[in-house]
């Protein structure tokens, strides 16, 4: 893909963004789960359910603040961004209009998404007067984006971190729809992030198609170099140090007898993914560098050797 056949997306958003056609998404005071089950193993855990089932709300709960949390240091440190040096032109990779015209559509929606997270945060502590626990001051990308720049050479600083936030939210947009489908979670968190699939899909396409301009015109001893950089990155943004750190902290918190404590921290231990090809999140990054023509660089193929046998992956 070239720049100049890049097309302006300025319709859709005009007539589709959350930010222009959504009420006000209100919490329900139902019996439905606040947050999926699936995605806080702690609370299946055998040691959890034998021992303090009984805690199970409040748990999903705090993982409901840290996701709300997350998804704030992402929209609004990290993507925002990338996108508003685009858009500003103040990007090292020059851009047409076009191009910038929709980063700021990014911008927009991004800020707007970590204001409805933060509506909704607070909505759940009124509603079921639970205050959270100390939340994390970054995600695995605030690490994961510094640490892969650091390691290019200064022209392909920008590069990097363009490649790095598009990989990230590729592989949001694929989360948060398996999120959206969950029938039991009640309905206002699940139209939330019905909400933000409709936007992230517009974004995922967006990023797919810089990297594609850039990766176009890239000369090949830079997309080698680029290429050795990219596991570096992948290891560290599927890493689940913070998320242990906050799981630790929050059985801390439970009101159970420290043995009970020490069993469920080993659980949680037990079970992370390993970071390969069988990582929940791997397919999603696949298929991203395959949309993008990065995949089919024989330097990027190589460099994610690791990565590649995923089954149906590419599909």
């Amino acid at each position: 893909m070239k720049a100049e056949d890049y097309l302006s997306f300025v319709d859709a958003w005009e007539g589709r963004a959350t930010i222009r056609t959504r009420p006000r998404r209100m919490l329900e005071n139902d019996e439905k789960l606040i947050y999926p089950l699936s995605r806080q193993p702690l609370v299946l855990s055998d040691t959890f359910t034998h021992e303090c089932a009984q805690l199970r709300d409040y748990v999903l709960v705090q993982t409901l603040y840290k996701f709300i949390n997350d998804v704030v240091i992402f929209e609004t440190e990290i993507v925002d961004k990338t996108a508003r040096s685009i858009a500003k032109n103040r990007f090292a990779i020059p851009f047409p209009f076009a191009c910038r015209y929709d980063a700021m559509t990014v911008v927009i929606d991004e800020d707007y998404h970590a204001l409805v997270a933060m509506d909704f945060m607070q909505q759940t502590i009124a509603m079921t007067g639970i205050e959270p626990i100390a939340l994390p001051q970054e995600i695995e990308l605030s690490r994961a984006i510094p640490a892969a720049v650091k390691l290019a050479p200064e022209h392909l600083q920008s590069a990097v971190e363009l490649i790095c936030v598009a990989i990230a939210e590729n592989t949001v947009t694929n989360d948060v729809a398996a999120f959206a489908k969950d029938d039991s979670v009640k309905q206002s968190i699940k139209g939330l992030m019905a909400d933000h699939l409709l936007d992230e899909g517009r974004h995922s396409g967006f990023w797919a198609r810089l990297v594609c301009i850039y990766w176009q015109s890239a000369a090949q001893e830079d997309r080698e170099c680029i290429a050795r950089i990219l596991p570096v990155f992948i290891a560290q943004y599927l890493t689940n140090d913070i998320q242990k750190s906050f799981d630790f902290n929050l059985i801390e918190n439970l009101n159970v007898v420290p043995a009970i404590k020490q069993a469920l921290k080993e659980d949680v231990v037990a079970l992370s993914f390993p970071i390969n090809s069988h990582h929940p999140l791997v397919g999603n990054i696949l298929r991203f560098f395959k949309i993008s023509s990065m995949l089919d660089s024989h330097c990027v193929r190589t460099a994610l050797t690791d990565y590649l046998p995923v089954p149906g992956a590419l599909q």
